[in-house]
């Protein structure tokens, strides 16, 4: 069992950044790939970034490439996502989740536990 609680949401100007964390409970955090997801009202969850569990592998989405970049701590059981030069468009409930053993980390079907979210709002 693994339990995600993220952190470090908030109201961001254009063009500013934030760093979100996910912390993990549980001894076998380093064993799961985690991702990060993202949703709007009324829209369906879409991926954000993923990362290998021994941090040697990363993915974006288009959206954001170059101005995201997802990290990891296993030591510290956590998985961080720096936002930079963000824009009104990432306004949304960012998500992390973990998996292990999945096909694929584009699906959310692929990941076992997620955490609560936490609000990015950004303003023009």
């Amino acid at each position: 069992q693994v339990q995600l609680v993220e952190s470090g949401g908030g109201l961001v100007q254009a063009g500013g950044s934030l760093r979100l964390s996910c912390a993990a409970s549980g001894r076998t955090f380093s064993s799961y790939d985690m991702g990060w997801f993202r949703q709007v009202p009324g829209k369906e969850r879409e991926f954000v970034a993923a990362i290998s569990w021994n941090g040697g592998s990363t993915s974006y989405a288009d959206s954001v490439k170059g101005r995201f970049t997802v990290s990891r701590d296993n030591a510290k059981n956590t998985v961080y996502l720096q936002m930079n030069s963000l824009k009104p468009e990432d306004t949304a409930v960012y998500y992390c989740a973990a998996q292990r053993g999945g096909s694929s980390w584009y699906s959310i079907r692929e990941y076992d536990y997620w955490g609560q979210g936490t609000q990015v709002t950004v303003s023009s």
